[in-house]
């Protein structure tokens, strides 16, 4: 499982001590059962079901965007806002034509929007992530007389949840990676890349550091955990293919650098940690970093792994804060490349950091994490400017969540380009106006 996933099924976990609790997964490939709580596909027919039989609603990702029985619903509504992945379109378009790359991030930021607009109590991952979306819901309308006489702090509104650790320490169940990846032997120095490779990360710079630091540390080994999303819906990253080619271009594959073709099962990951030396998380310097969560770094926290990683996000501001690691600049091989020389000859900094990341991990674990969640959960109520008819004004509120704008979108962008170009504009009107139709119908 990928992030979002696993706070899904941590989420209903958690709830699940107190509630009956039911998971909807929206993949059809999810195979997974909890003896604490059902899991559903999300055919339409149980999404139906589920919203009658709930008393509270909590969705993330674009899930209400694909059911009008959501959108609709006058049951409590959380909406989980860890992920802003409006900001994630703007890299994972990046390489794509104009018109596709504005349709995108335009359709990302109309579903949040709809979310914003309808959702009771709203959750984000950290302090930075609350002040972002502060000023998203500001421009919906949802900072208004109403919420704000209720609770001048508007936590009752928005409140950070940030991602959690699991309650128990990692055990190791099964040999992974040393004496078992070809080219891994028993005393080698692994460095681990805990998840996979999108464009916002920075391997590259990792993998020239690596290039450097096998010069001192010859027994230093960088493997990255997964290359194929475990959604076969995901694309394949840019990012991916070009720190693979990296690689192969400086002769590190199969010697001191590794790929995992795969993907590791999530109950299966402790083992890859616990036979690691180090965790590392680098990306580059743009605005997704700075309102992103990097939960992979949960996971060496949990691990007790001492963590390096880029500056400019609010894990990186823990890792330093707390000892548990070194941070350093974003493309910067040459400082890279000295912190992990020095976690990984510097036995009594290594064990500082391991040492402070175990006295951490309880205040990390899932239950803390939630603490948020399940107060609102053993008292909810709809929100106080929502509880009313007509104190949100009508023409504030998304009357459709379009899924991806509407289907042939990225064909219609180009005509539409093509029709300004050839001085058409009744053409192009006409087409809008059809298209528009389509794509945000009167809710019935």
């Amino acid at each position: 499982m990928a992030g979002p996933a696993i706070r899904a099924w941590e989420i209903a976990g958690a709830l699940a001590v107190d509630h009956e609790a039911r998971l909807l997964t929206t993949s059809s490939l999810c195979e997974l059962s909890s003896t604490s709580f059902e899991v559903h596909q999300g055919t339409r027919q149980a999404v139906k079901e589920l919203e009658s039989w709930a008393d509270v609603l909590v969705v993330q990702g674009a899930v209400m965007g694909g059911h009008h029985v959501l959108r609709s619903t006058d049951k409590v509504v959380v909406v989980d806002l860890y992920d802003p992945f409006h900001l994630e379109q703007l890299e994972l378009f990046r390489e794509k034509d104009a018109a596709e790359r504005w349709a995108s991030v335009s359709s990302a930021t109309a579903q949040l929007n709809a979310q914003l607009t309808r959702g009771d109590f709203f959750l984000c991952a950290s302090a930075k992530q609350r002040h972002f979306w502060l000023g998203q819901l500001a421009a919906v309308g949802r900072l208004n007389p109403r919420t704000y006489d209720e609770d001048e702090t508007l936590t009752s509104l928005i409140d950070v949840a940030p991602f959690g650790l699991p309650a128990q320490a990692p055990t190791h169940t099964e040999a992974v990676l040393k004496g078992v990846v070809p080219g891994i032997g028993l005393d080698d120095e692994v460095i681990l890349w805990g998840g996979g490779i999108y464009n916002w990360f920075d391997p590259l710079t990792l993998i020239r550091a690596v290039d450097l630091l096998r010069r001192r540390r010859p027994a230093v080994r960088l493997f990255f955990l997964g290359l194929a999303h475990p959604n076969p819906q995901v694309p394949s990253m840019r990012m991916a293919n070009e720190a693979r080619r990296l690689a192969h271009e400086l002769g590190l594959v199969g010697s001191h650098v590794f790929f995992n073709e795969g993907w590791v099962p999530y109950d299966r990951r402790q083992s890859y940690l616990l036979e690691s030396d180090l965790g590392v998380s680098t990306h580059l310097d743009h605005l997704e970093t700075a309102f992103s969560f990097r939960t992979r770094i949960l996971d060496y926290i949990w691990a007790a792994l001492p963590v390096v990683t880029t500056g400019g996000d609010a894990l990186a501001d823990l890792v330093s804060r707390e000892g548990l690691g070194l941070a350093v600049p974003p493309g910067d091989t040459a400082a890279l490349e000295e912190a992990l020389f020095l976690l990984l000859s510097d036995h009594a900094l290594g064990s500082s950091c391991r040492d402070h990341s175990s006295a951490l991990r309880p205040a990390l674990a899932w239950t803390e994490a939630l603490r948020p969640l399940l107060d609102f959960c053993r008292r909810p109520r709809r929100a106080p400017d929502l509880a009313e008819p007509g104190v949100v004004s009508p023409q504030r509120r998304p009357r459709s969540i379009p899924p991806a704008l509407w289907p042939g979108w990225g064909r219609d962008a180009h005509n539409a380009v093509a029709y300004v170009r050839a001085g058409d504009p009744r053409r192009l009107a006409a087409k809008v106006g059809s298209r528009l139709g389509r794509a945000f119908p009167v809710d019935r």
